[in-house]
């Protein structure tokens, strides 16, 4: 019996082709497109890449799964490495659409209308950098986030801290769905000392460090919100970019 482990048996198609790029190539070809892959020197079954034509995002990933004939792909922003688009799909034809999209500089949601299976994150592109736009940006992606998790405490918080123009002005981010907030965004955050957590079924609580001494606990996420607001300096400001 064949290994399904051996990218070869799994994707014998892929095999025949000499790369996972060469077989996306040809199948691009066949329906008309025109965008070029780069196959991957250390893993040429399994992983390929393309270029965007646009400098604020990075190269669209392609890699094959390893126990099921399926590929996943992942596209980011070039300010902070973060995810743009990913999602996974067993057509070869719907990965070249996606990355002739990417490649092409296309907008995120006319990406996702050409090949359905791409996820947007919720981010959306900051072509400047302005750390403004990126911490409005990195909020979208987290009430995109809460949105589609199944958690309606967790949405609840995200919602109600996003409210809050003081936290509003801070970058968000998140350790294992604790809510964090920094003064600077990626890659050099500083910490802020406040840090909220969602509990299902669960009063909310805060703490000042992550899994740290719980400072206040809440039954609604209203309230966990204005506790925290009591526990912040008064003159944190907003977010910058951390290189000023």
């Amino acid at each position: 019996m064949a290994d399904s482990h051996d990218p070869a048996a799994l994707y014998p198609d892929i095999a025949t082709e000499g790369s996972l790029a060469a077989a996306l190539q040809a199948v691009a070809v066949r329906d008309g497109l025109s965008v070029a892959f780069e196959a991957s020197e250390s893993a040429a079954l399994q992983q390929a890449s393309v270029a965007s034509g646009i400098p604020h995002r990075t190269v669209l990933s392609i890699s094959a799964w390893a126990v099921e004939r399926r590929w996943s792909i992942r596209g980011c922003e070039s300010f902070q490495g973060l995810v743009l688009v990913d999602g996974s799909t067993g057509d070869l034809v719907q990965l070249a659409r996606a990355a002739q999209a990417w490649q092409d500089g296309e907008e995120l949601a006319d990406i996702h209308s050409v090949a359905p299976f791409v996820d947007l994150s919720g981010r959306f592109e900051v072509p400047d950098g302005d750390p403004v736009r990126l911490i409005e940006s990195e909020w979208q992606h987290l009430l995109t986030e809460a949105d589609a998790a199944n958690w309606p405490e967790y949405r609840a918080l995200i919602k109600a801290a996003h409210a809050e123009p003081v936290l509003r002005g801070l970058y968000p981010f998140t350790s294992h769905w604790t809510l964090r907030f920094s003064t600077s965004i990626r890659p050099h955050l500083t910490d802020v000392p406040l840090c909220l957590d969602a509990h299902r079924q669960k009063p909310y609580t805060v703490s000042t460090r992550y899994l740290g001494e719980i400072l206040a606990a809440a039954p609604t996420a209203e309230e966990i919100v204005s506790i925290a607001i009591r526990h912040l300096s008064s003159d944190l400001g907003t977010a910058t970019s951390g290189t000023d």
